[in-house]
């Protein structure tokens, strides 16, 4: 189905959300029509924050609101489903649009496999009513099935359209672009030159996938290495769980923008435990570029001054290989927490592959590793 009719169908004016390579059509379309209009639709931190903002726009305009997500999301959504949107707190009506990642009997990734299959019994817990969109889902069905859900919201219950692989089409690519100097695989190849046999926590995404070819082509272990494949914005987290317990390693964390900004709750977290090992670095390239290149709100911001404001006794924000090159070297032999923030362009080899190790295989290897250190 063409997105734009599918957005007709739907009749909402305002939408918030976080990209998906399920639902690029939409997040194209949305891009191309309004941008980051803050009056009709905003990208924002998490899907909880996504529901808080529907929520109030609901509040203020008694019209429902659109939420989009991918289906890993329904994590962050359930909080603000169960003790606001739900008919026994607030009873506010919220459509969400969620991209079927993992969807039994698709290939998929590993980290999508279990989401996949409980993505329709998690949102019958919530109580709310579905449809499925499907690529043979006419416009003439979805009209049907959008006048039983709204039904349901009109009745102050949330609805959701569960959208498989392939559902939605939309001709117009937008053009996302960066401003940085350096791509984000040459950010890491630097790091991985001043990080040696240091472990490494990187984050969801290409930056893991990166991270892992870059092993390959230098002859380098994979065991060093923890791949954060699903639970985006949590690798800071899992890395200062390691560097507090191995003081006597330098811990590195590959962090991204879109994957920090969803959990920044976590950096005043690791400031106040101030592991004198371990060095983040975030390399911020302003988008959400795995599932399409969409912008994040840190693309003209710094986490470098909101680290610091945290409680990081150094962070800094770096734009040149030769600035990184310094930045990184005194920050191994610094032994203080540290924050290195790399301002990149956008963009990805097209012949990126994907590790050859499941993710069980790479947490046992990592496991032996620091056994063995």
């Amino acid at each position: 189905m063409q997105v734009q009719r599918f957005a007709e169908i739907i009749g909402s004016d305002f939408y918030t959300g976080i990209p998906d390579s399920q639902l690029k059509a939409l997040c194209d379309y949305l891009m191309d029509v309004y941008g980051i209009d803050s009056c009709h639709h905003i990208i924002a931190a998490n899907e909880g924050n996504c529901v808080a903002l529907a929520a109030g726009y609901y509040l203020a305009a008694g019209k429902i609101p659109a939420v989009y997500m991918q289906n890993s999301g329904e994590g962050n959504l359930i909080n603000p489903a169960a003790s606001l949107l739900n008919d026994r707190v607030c009873r506010i009506p919220v459509l969400f649009i969620i991209g079927w990642r993992g969807e039994p009997g698709i290939h998929d990734e590993p980290q999508h496999v279990f989401q996949g299959e409980i993505t329709l019994s998690l949102l019958d817990e919530l109580g709310i009513a579905y449809k499925i969109l499907s690529s043979d889902t006419t416009e003439e069905q979805l009209e049907k099935d959008m006048g039983k859900l709204r039904q349901v919201l009109a009745d102050g219950l949330c609805a959701a359209i569960v959208v498989r692989k392939d559902a939605l089409q939309y001709e117009k690519k937008p053009v996302y672009s960066g401003s940085g100097s350096m791509m984000r695989e040459e950010v890491i190849r630097h790091i991985t030159a001043v990080s040696g046999t240091d472990p490494v926590i990187s984050t969801t995404g290409k930056a893991s996938r990166e991270l892992y070819e870059l092993r390959d082509v230098s002859g380098q272990t994979h065991a060093s290495d923890f791949l954060t494949v699903g639970s985006m914005g949590h690798c800071s987290s899992i890395a200062l769980g390691v560097a507090l317990k191995r003081p006597d390693l330098t811990v590195w964390c590959i962090d991204g923008d879109g994957a920090a900004l969803m959990h920044m709750g976590a950096l005043p977290v690791i400031a106040s435990c101030q592991p004198h090992n371990l060095i983040h670095i975030i390399v911020n390239n302003g988008a959400h570029e795995t599932v399409g290149g969409q912008p994040t709100v840190m693309g003209s911001l710094e986490f470098s001054g909101i680290a610091r404001a945290c409680g990081y006794p150094y962070s800094v924000t770096v734009s040149s290989a030769e600035e990184l090159d310094r930045e990184l070297v005194q920050a191994s032999r610094r032994r203080k927490l540290s924050l290195i923030e790399v301002k990149c362009s956008l963009g990805a080899r097209d012949n990126l592959g994907r590790p050859s190790e499941s993710a069980l295989e790479n947490k046992k290897h990592f496991m032996e590793y620091l056994r063995q250190m």
